[in-house]
């Protein structure tokens, strides 16, 4: 169903008030899933919030904790998230690590702990607005296998990369280092959607185009050999700085019984000073470079997204009839 966007952010912060999100913490959490919908992410949106609800109504994730921080080096800041919302935790650890950035060149948080980060697109976009480069990433259970392999073993293991522009929007790179998330495996199921043979083993290790097989499967690593040891070498990075667990004892993002016991690392650069100028400058030589489609311009990472969100603005959300009953129901508005 298509849904007025000034219909459903209102939803959405009833329910996380219905459930005691602190204002503030209400508002990061919205807005990162309003995000995902606009931008034509579902899979990052709003099906994940009767899960969440579940998990503060059971403990799991204490909508009031900003995370407990310590600077373990001038340029290292240890984070124990205390089960608090990812949004929170994460944008509290960039305030307090922007400024150490800025001083030392470079700032760096390791965040073990929190829940769910969602899109990590907004993090980037959020460190690129306060002038610095950012680089962000999470773990998960294990959901991908290995390359020639035919059971999860590694997480889907995201990264976003933000670069800020003088006087535009700054250049995000947002992906999975799996061929595509199992939130989006989810979207498909609940909308009773077929998945592209390439996407997922069942559990038998065997290719499949039902998503609730590839559920109880494994996702592919995009790329072939190179995701997976993308996917691999930032499983060892994020749980080496954060002390997270690895991808087969992960638990907590796709389920409302159990801490969440992933990682999460956001890297903060100070850029050389004018290089955003030059960046501008390639970005523009790049979009106006030939095409192989005259009727497709060469883009860049982010472009479709925004378009996504500004139709979206205009024309409504589409969602998901079992997602918005949910909703109705958690918030106690008529459906």
């Amino acid at each position: 169903m298509l849904v007025p966007f000034d219909e459903v952010k209102p939803l959405v912060r009833a329910v996380l008030d219905g459930c005691g999100t602190p204002a503030a913490a209400a508002g990061l959490q919205a807005e990162i899933l309003l995000e995902a919908e606009l931008r034509g992410l579902p899979s990052h949106g709003l099906h994940r919030l009767p899960r969440l609800v579940r998990r503060i109504h059971q403990g799991l994730a204490d909508p009031g904790a900003t995370g407990e921080q310590v600077w373990q080096r001038p340029g290292f800041m240890s984070v124990e998230g205390c089960r608090g919302l990812g949004p929170v935790v994460g944008a509290a650890a960039i305030d307090a690590l922007a400024p150490a950035a800025r001083h030392n060149g470079i700032a760096i948080a390791a965040v073990r702990n929190s829940n769910h980060l969602g899109m990590l697109a907004w993090y980037a976009e959020r460190i690129a607005a306060l002038g610095l480069i950012g680089i962000v990433l999470s773990t998960s259970e294990a959901l991908v296998h290995p390359f020639g392999g035919r059971r999860a073993m590694l997480g889907t293991n995201p990264i976003a990369i933000g670069v800020p522009m003088p006087a535009a929007e700054p250049f995000v790179l947002d992906l999975a280092t799996s061929t595509v998330s199992m939130g989006k495996i989810h979207d498909h199921a609940l909308k009773r959607r077929a998945i592209p043979e390439d996407w997922a083993l069942d559990a038998d290790g065997e290719p499949t185009t039902d998503p609730k097989e590839a559920m109880r499967g494994s996702l592919a690593p995009f790329g072939g050999a190179k995701g997976y040891g993308l996917g691999l070498a930032f499983e060892l990075l994020v749980a080496s700085l954060a002390g997270s667990a690895f991808a087969p004892d992960v638990r907590g993002t796709l389920d409302a019984e159990h801490p969440c016991n992933k990682g999460d690392v956001f890297i903060l650069v100070e850029p050389l000073s004018g290089s955003g100028h030059a960046v501008a400058d390639y970005l523009a030589a790049l979009r106006s470079s030939p095409s192989t489609s005259p009727a497709t311009p060469v883009g860049i990472p982010g472009d479709g997204s925004r378009a996504r969100r500004r139709a979206a603005l205009t024309r409504g959300i589409e969602i998901a009839d079992a997602v918005w009953d949910q909703l109705t129901s958690l918030a106690g508005a008529p459906a």
